[in-house]
């Protein structure tokens, strides 16, 4: 069962140094690190020729991919249902694109280390879009357990040891799965909502900048 969220940067701090002061406080639970992790999302829309001959509006599809699943490519759409295909769908993507356009501009990825603390695994991000860092992902996993519902208390105890108070809540892709068996494809809808959240802030302007 696994919780993304994002974590603020710290006041006065970078991105970096935010990640790093999160890392700081893994390793002194005891934390290991194990290795690096990427998760990476591009941005698909309906091709405008579809759109007119169909009348329809155009959809948004997330094409992406997670190392810890580096056979398998995962395909989402806004709202709807995320398909899990093996890693050539990216080239199936490209003979579609008479019908969906890859948004160049808008590939959005989260980089960062791994750790292992017991039965958990911890993945801190910098989230990135094109050359500048625009965020940071956690990824807290509780390995044995498949069931949300039996172990959410648990994982957030074990945010909060090194979250504080940007423990996050219960991820909305539990509220259809109290007793369902979890699985990677409601991982990546987590990341894709963490993106989107992010690309927005992005576009807010900032108070007193001209």
């Amino acid at each position: 069962v696994v919780s993304v969220s994002q974590v603020p940067v710290a006041e006065g701090k970078s991105v970096q140094q935010t990640v790093e002061i999160l890392t700081r406080k893994l390793e002194v639970l005891g934390a290991e690190k194990q290795g690096t992790f990427c998760v990476d999302c591009e941005t698909y829309h309906t091709a405008a020729s579809t759109i007119g001959s169909q009348g329809q509006t155009g959809k948004l599809m997330y094409v992406m991919h997670n190392s810890e699943y580096p056979l398998s490519c995962f395909a989402l759409f806004e709202n709807g249902p995320c398909l899990i295909a093996d890693a050539n769908f990216d080239i199936l993507m490209v003979k579609l694109k008479g019908f969906f356009q890859n948004a160049k501009a808008n590939k959005i990825e989260s980089r960062g280390t791994r750790y292992q603390y017991c039965d958990f695994l911890v993945k801190v991000g910098t989230v990135t879009m094109g050359p500048s860092a625009r965020g940071i992902s956690v990824e807290v996993e509780y390995c044995p357990c498949v069931i949300a519902n039996d172990c959410w208390n648990l994982l957030m105890e074990f945010m909060q040891s090194f979250m504080g108070n940007h423990t996050p809540g219960i991820p909305s892709v539990f509220g259809t799965k109290h007793d369902s068996i979890y699985s990677p494809a409601d991982t990546m809808v987590q990341y894709m909502e963490l993106f989107n959240k992010i690309r927005k802030q992005q576009q807010v302007p900032v108070a007193g900048m001209r």
